[in-house]
């Protein structure tokens, strides 16, 4: 079976270093894997947004 240049080495550099694997679950946690916002935390959020003008390069005269 066939298997790519960059399959390899993946494959070489996990047998190396067990421990990358840990590392991108615990790094998907981080920014990922959280608690959903409460209903009313979503609606304070959104009242407070400042809102973006259309083109935001552009300063205003």
């Amino acid at each position: 079976m066939y298997e790519s240049d960059h399959s390899l080495f993946i494959k070489a550099l996990k047998e190396k270093n067990p421990a990358i694997e840990e590392g991108q679950r615990q790094g998907r946690s981080i920014l990922w894997d959280k608690a959903p916002t409460p209903l009313d935390e979503q609606a304070r959020q959104r009242e407070s947004a400042i809102k973006q003008q259309a083109y935001v390069y552009q300063n205003k005269l």
